[in-house]
């Protein structure tokens, strides 16, 4: 069994905001592959389901929203861990959440590292106490001048954000099936690309 994270905020307030592309990026996934995102357990939003490419083997996989809000994000996520049975989160975890550092709509996936400032994904390390396992970065970009980040990320995409935001999610969405199919270094090669230069 895979489990996919998508790091957000619950409630209307925090629909369609910079801060929650992580649970945006994982809902697209699961509508992709026909996962129904509507069960709750490990307070969370909760899916299981399955992916499967040509002839191959199907890959088991659960998708979750954490409902624990943001910054506590980590309590959720290892009880999935825990409840799923899930043995090596380093190759079978992926945590999706946004970034301030990448421009907006980049993708970064990688197989470790820290938390980058990210308080959802600082919290997540702790509770599992680990930092080894793939994470995927979506760029929001940061504010001009001396905006505030926090006002920043807690605020929706402008209307030109949103046309090639669309797009990207979908590419993110992308992402977690290469990386669920065929690993993190192909993923990482195919994704990990400035979206001004592909074709």
């Amino acid at each position: 069994m895979k489990l996919v994270v998508g790091l957000g905020n619950p409630g209307s307030r925090y629909l369609g905001t910079r801060h929650n592309v992580g649970y945006r990026v994982v809902g697209c996934f699961a509508a992709r592959n026909s996962i129904p995102l509507d069960g709750e357990r490990f307070e969370s939003r909760f899916g299981p389901g399955s992916i499967q490419r040509d002839a191959g083997e199907p890959v088991e996989v659960a998708v979750l929203e954490p409902l624990t809000w943001m910054n506590r994000s980590g309590a959720a996520v290892a009880q999935a861990i825990r409840g799923l049975g899930i043995e090596e989160p380093s190759s079978d975890l992926l945590v999706v959440f946004d970034d301030v550092d990448l421009p907006t709509g980049r993708l970064r996936l990688r197989p470790h590292g820290g938390s980058g400032g990210h308080r959802g994904l600082a919290d997540v390390i702790e509770a599992l106490d680990r930092s080894d396992f793939a994470r995927l970065r979506f760029g929001v970009g940061r504010p001009e001048g001396l905006a505030d980040t926090a006002d920043w990320v807690l605020a929706p995409f402008s209307a030109e954000e949103e046309v090639a935001v669309r797009r990207r999610v979908e590419a993110a969405a992308e992402a977690i099936e290469a990386f669920l199919l065929e690993g993190i270094v192909p993923a990482m090669n195919r994704f990990n690309t400035d979206p001004a230069s592909e074709s």
